[in-house]
């Protein structure tokens, strides 16, 4: 159904259609051409004639609202030319406390968390220990480091396995997280999550809050401060000189939806208080991932630190084959199944 403008020229309805028209732009109602007095009726359908072909859905769009004059438009235009004409599915959610700035992307489709869902993990064992008033062995302390600041698969799965999916489960519904679905089969790199759940997860490790600790936050942000220099690409990328920088990536190729690539991390200190989540597929290159997320950070923080020098974070160039191996995937494992052949 189509939808007009009704022109000030136009002869002026009848009065019982004046009412009507009043009542219903009162009520913020757009009326449609055919309830309108006057409107023509719609065309009648030839018989044996093919049915209309329905319209294309429109592609979603980048929502922001602020409190700030002007700077939730400011963000949209940016963020929607940062990702004009590029292939990949991305979805993209930024809240900045100080000006109550919100903006999101398909915040709620799902995809493969690849090594973000490390946060989720180190953040289930800090909440465990709380609920049994225990501190963290040294071992746990090692595999925890190692999982975020190096991405260490090896200590992901294995902190994976202690805690088990129970555990993992009641900490994502303990942190409100109800979009997010742990992977199965030991595959946490298939871990479903969404941009809008990894906003509540940065939002609990940045504010005080009932579900992790004061001393539980100061040791998952430590360590996302220390993520190793290789792998600091992504939402940093033209970040404020003056922020602190928290930040988690993931990268995942797979035989549907090419490579995932996801950045997620939070900005703190000297009056700057964000958190930006972009998660990206149908990449073709792991570069292709990460030059999106970064065109969609640069612009962020842009708008949102108008009068900051900002950091000179040029685009990371990533290497063919990735500096670290990629979590497990079904595929990854038939391959491996497969004997080398000469």
């Amino acid at each position: 159904m189509t939808y007009q403008q009704i022109p000030a020229h136009i002869a002026s309805p009848s009065r019982r259609a004046r009412g009507a028209l009043s009542v219903a732009l009162a009520a913020g109602v757009l009326l449609p051409v055919a309830a309108v007095a006057g409107a023509a009726p719609a065309a009648a359908a030839t018989p044996g004639a093919a049915p209309a072909a329905a319209p294309a859905a429109a592609a979603p769009a980048v929502v922001c609202a602020s409190g700030k004059a002007g700077l939730a438009a400011q963000l949209t235009k940016d963020i929607t030319a940062a990702l004009k004409n590029r292939k990949s599915t991305t979805a993209v959610a930024v809240l900045d406390r100080t000006t109550r700035t919100t903006c999101t992307l398909r915040a709620t489709q799902k995809f493969d968390s690849a090594s973000v869902v490390k946060v989720t993990v180190l953040a289930t064992l800090l909440w465990d220990a709380k609920k049994t008033n225990r501190y963290l062995t040294q071992r746990e302390v090692d595999l925890s480091t190692a999982m975020i600041t190096k991405s260490d698969n090896a200590a992901t799965t294995t902190l994976w396995k202690q805690l088990g999916l129970t555990k993992i489960k009641g900490f994502i519904k303990a942190a409100g997280m109800t979009q997010t679905v742990p992977g199965t089969g030991g595959y946490w790199g298939l871990t479903q999550i969404t941009a809008q759940d990894e906003q509540k997860l940065l939002a609990l490790t940045t504010a005080k809050n009932t579900v992790l600790s004061d001393n539980a936050r100061a040791f998952l942000l430590e360590r996302m401060r220390k993520v190793v220099s290789s792998q600091r690409w992504g939402v940093p990328a033209g970040a404020p000189a003056t922020a602190t920088v928290q930040l988690k990536n993931g990268w995942l190729s797979r035989s549907t939806h090419g490579w995932r690539v996801h950045s997620v991390g939070a900005f703190t200190g000297k009056g700057h208080d964000y958190m930006i989540s972009v998660l990206t597929h149908d990449n073709k290159t792991m570069n292709d991932g990460v030059n999106t997320i970064q065109a969609v950070a640069k612009a962020v923080h842009k708008d949102l630190n108008p009068a900051t020098k900002m950091a000179g974070a040029a685009v990371h160039s990533v290497p063919e084959t990735p500096y670290e191996a990629v979590p497990a995937t079904p595929e990854k494992a038939a391959r491996d199944a497969v004997p080398a052949t000469r």
